[in-house]
């Protein structure tokens, strides 16, 4: 197990993580050309960089007031793994099964699996976990 492919990995998964919901497009370049992105619980899979900036576009101006706490990230050579909680308030319909309505303030659970290939993301799985909040 290379300790540098493992260090880059954990690199390109920051940069996403931090720049997916600042610019969208910014991220594109670090998902390989046959990327998908899967959201089990909503039924999302998208196959091509279009489709996966458009939907970032569409969460992103949903939201406000976001915060977020890291809980744990680790890495193998070929895995990155996220867990996080998002917190913030639901402004318009952007998310594929949104489980609350706008306006309320809501508690994402988000866990997501990035399996790697020389060093991008070839495929990112979401696992998400809603609550409301008072």
């Amino acid at each position: 197990m290379s300790i540098e492919a493992i260090a880059a990995n954990l690199a390109v998964v920051d940069a996403h993580i931090r720049g997916e919901a600042q610019d969208p497009a910014s991220v594109m370049g670090l998902y390989t050309d046959d990327i998908v992105l899967e959201a089990p619980a909503s039924g999302l899979v998208l196959t091509d960089k279009a489709a996966i900036q458009a939907n970032y576009v569409r969460i992103f101006s949903s939201i406000a007031d976001v915060e977020i706490e890291p809980l744990d990230r680790f890495a193998t050579a070929d895995r990155v793994v996220d867990d996080c909680i998002v917190r913030c308030r639901l402004t318009a319909d952007g998310f594929a099964d949104a489980s609350y309505s706008v306006g309320e303030r809501i508690e994402l659970r988000l866990l997501h699996v990035f399996h790697m290939r020389d060093g991008k993301i070839a495929r990112e799985q979401v696992f998400e976990s809603w609550k409301r909040l008072a």
